[in-house]
């Protein structure tokens, strides 16, 4: 029999707050009511704010990420337009696979997993495509399988340096809510995202950021669509509505969720994230062992990919944790089965969460068969959190 709590520490879902909950917890009301859109309306213009734009326009439709990559790909291009995709990690790996089924041409770079979107390849094929004939780039922000996080606004940079008018298509289903993100000043067309990760809901919404020159593609893109289609969202949008049914517990939710975000602040929200993921970081490294990530450059802010040393299966690992210790540790996908477990660090997450991540790890590993100093791991985030702390404490004397 469990006692206690159980921890939730994989990439997503993530934890949902109390008081995110309890907002749910409402009767089934009329999604045609005339005050409905006193509801929703202000959820569009909380989330244009989580975005970062004033000029685009944001959709929700029911289901999740996937979706709503399906969503952004069948309203705003046609079949057999030619695309520029890499692959780097499982969810950039899913969204090629997605590109070549609605029948686009995809031109896939592909770098190790590990390494972040290759934007000087990028660049290098965007600058010799003189007629024009990519019509949209993809970005994968934050490659959750591999805690990669790669950098959107280089990305844009190569775009306009070359003269380019492709779209700028981004996965932002673990950055979005938890690292910085800036849909309008990093010119991107199409920011996708779920309600699952740092907007700390359950999934069951995938949310949608469209720019104006995305909207005008939408008004010529051939694609079959039916339950995806802009026009329809748009259309019913405008007064709160829905042209079909919509979660509306995950709603009330939300009020809460952003009501929560913007009391923090977004700024310190993102802050937050990279000083508890940094914790993490300096636990895994005490510990002996190393992230996925090649470069600190690359390190994500919501999610640790780890290595285990070649004699440890990390499925073991997280086995342990999640049956001896109540915890639940990322899983390694695909080619990383086996040699990487991941600790989630996004949404509503402080650092006595992240210190028992980290001893649950180490607990976990030893149960495994890796040789552990306990307290190694634990000790260094400690001393990071302290130190940090301290910092804050003389600022403000100051």
């Amino acid at each position: 029999m469990r006692t206690g709590q159980t921890h939730l520490f994989i990439p997503g879902p993530t934890n949902v707050p109390e008081d995110v909950r309890q907002a749910m917890n409402v009767p089934m009301q009329d999604m045609r009511a005339p005050d409905f859109g006193e509801l929703t309306l202000d959820l569009f213009t909380g989330l244009k704010k989580v975005l970062r734009t004033e000029a685009g326009r944001v959709m929700m439709f029911p289901g999740s990420g996937t979706g709503a990559w399906e969503a952004a790909i069948t309203n705003t291009l046609n079949a057999g337009d030619k695309v520029l995709m890499s692959r780097y990690g499982q969810f950039s790996t899913l969204w090629v696979e997605m590109a070549q089924r609605l029948g686009l041409d995809v031109e896939v770079i592909d770098v190790p997993w590990g390494a972040g979107c290759p934007v000087k390849e990028y660049a290098r094929r965007l600058g010799r495509d003189r007629e024009g004939r990519i019509k949209a780039v993809f970005v994968t922000h934050n490659e959750t399988a591999t805690g990669v996080t790669s950098d959107v606004a280089a990305v844009r940079r190569a775009l306009d340096e070359c003269f380019h008018d492709a779209l700028l298509f981004v996965d932002g289903v673990s950055s979005i809510g938890s690292i910085d993100f800036r849909m309008d000043d990093w010119g991107v067309d199409l920011a996708v995202t779920g309600s699952q990760k740092g907007l700390m809901l359950p999934a069951g919404l995938g949310i949608l950021g469209v720019s104006e020159k995305a909207m005008e593609a939408s008004k010529t893109s051939t694609m079959r669509r039916a339950y995806f289609e802009f026009a329809d969202m748009v259309k019913m949008n405008e007064g709160g509505y829905f042209p079909y049914t919509p979660p509306t517990q995950l709603f009330h939710g939300m009020r809460r969720s952003l009501d929560r975000i913007f009391a923090e602040g977004l700024d310190n929200v993102v802050a937050r994230h990279h000083r508890l993921a940094e914790g993490v970081r300096r636990g895994v490294h005490a510990m002996g062992l190393e992230l996925v990530a090649e470069h600190p450059s690359l390190y994500s802010d919501t999610v640790s990919a780890i290595r285990v040393p070649q004699e440890i299966d990390a499925r073991d690992v997280i086995a342990a944790a999640y049956t001896k210790y109540n915890t639940s540790l990322g899983s390694g996908l695909a080619r990383l089965a086996g040699k990487v477990f991941r600790i989630g660090h996004l949404g509503d997450l402080n650092e006595g969460m992240i210190l028992t991540a980290l001893g649950v790890t180490e607990l976990s590993l030893a149960e495994a068969g890796m040789k552990v100093e306990f307290g190694r791991g634990v000790g260094a985030a400690q001393a990071w959190f302290a130190g940090q702390a301290g910092a804050e404490l003389r600022v403000a004397a100051e």
